[in-house]
């Protein structure tokens, strides 16, 4: 950025002394009227007799003070007026040098601040960059966390440390001879739709005890887990399970999808009618890979529990899974992605 000349330059000298000390036109005016004013009181006094009769002998002393200061106190006067002319022009061009050296100072000020900002942005740059670093830090920790409610309560961290590592099964089974697993028994199905519900406050044993039982059982720690990523990632953008209210569907709707079928007369499932949160699921959907990828992983893990669930539940418990906060995670995600149509 070039820097304009001044088109005012300071005047060479102007931080110094005055150079005009010669007489100025009021203390001619005063010299001029002093001398008229002598000349005056003279020729009142000794030509015209100052108005008195008798001569010398009709003076005395207190007449002479008199007539000293009617000569003398109008001279005083006039240079009283002279001098406080001059200490005003004085003043004012002191005024006018200490105008121009503020200027000046501005001035100056000016071009350093501009010459910096260059050196500063790069600071401020750099320090906005180590901000979002941490941010992103900070927001890498808090995946591994559970927000079901507004509300941050120490149940969030027992179920953190309750829940095992998610386990990856997408491989291929591999032909290989190894001996059967035993078989698990199974969950009742009470104790599964306590565990996906989660546990209400740090006090809820009951939601505590049905979800450290359901970890036990391999699929069903799959879907907590899953579950418990995407309510993770929706929490972040002000999106919680308490909040929604869906439409409740009859259980027979769950049992067709269950069955395999699609379309309009299923669609009814995805109850969430919440504009706000499916306008920012969508949007999340769309520009986060990370999200997309944790929703349809969970997806799969409900489809397939709605599957083995259905087949021997009663409606009563078919609507109970209904009301989880789980279940209402996947109408979210369901309709977001399509799934109901």
């Amino acid at each position: 950025m070039t820097e304009r000349p001044d088109p005012r330059p300071t005047p060479i000298g102007i931080y110094g002394r005055s150079t005009r000390d010669g007489i100025s036109v009021a203390e001619v005016i005063a010299i001029v009227v002093s001398i008229l004013w002598l000349i005056g009181a003279a020729v009142f006094f000794l030509v015209l007799g100052g108005g008195r009769e008798g001569g010398a002998e009709a003076y005395d002393p207190l007449t002479f003070v008199m007539v000293l200061m009617a000569i003398f106190l109008p001279v005083a006067m006039f240079w009283v007026a002279a001098t406080a002319a001059r200490s005003g022009r004085v003043i004012r061009e002191e005024s006018r040098r200490l105008q121009v050296a503020i200027d000046a100072i501005r001035e100056s000020y000016l071009a350093e601040v501009q010459k910096g900002q260059g050196r500063a942005g790069d600071a401020s740059i750099a320090r906005k960059l180590d901000e979002i670093a941490a941010a992103q830090r900070k927001t890498e920790t808090t995946l591994a966390t559970f927000h079901s409610t507004r509300t941050n309560d120490p149940a969030t961290r027992e179920l953190v440390q309750a829940t095992p590592p998610r386990i990856e099964d997408e491989q291929a089974a591999l032909p290989l001879v190894h001996d059967p697993e035993p078989e698990a028994t199974p969950l009742p199905r009470a104790t599964v739709v306590r565990a996906l519900n989660f546990p209400e406050t740090a006090e809820d044993e009951e939601g505590f005890a049905a979800l450290r039982h359901a970890l036990k059982d391999r699929s069903t720690a799959n879907l907590i887990q899953a579950a418990q990523d995407v309510l993770t990632l929706l929490s972040q953008d002000g999106i919680y399970m308490d909040d929604l209210r869906p439409d409740m569907s009859r259980p027979e709707l769950w049992r067709r999808f269950a069955e395999g079928e699609r379309g309009r007369a299923i669609a009814a499932l995805g109850g969430i009618r919440d504009r706000s949160s499916l306008a920012l699921t969508a949007g999340r959907m769309r520009q986060d890979p990370i999200f997309r990828e944790a929703a349809h992983h969970f997806l799969r893990r409900y489809d397939q529990m709605v599957v083995d669930f259905v087949t021997e539940a009663t409606d009563q418990e078919v609507s109970s899974l209904a009301e989880t906060r789980t279940a209402r995670a996947f109408m979210l995600l369901g309709r977001v992605a399509g799934v109901f149509n």
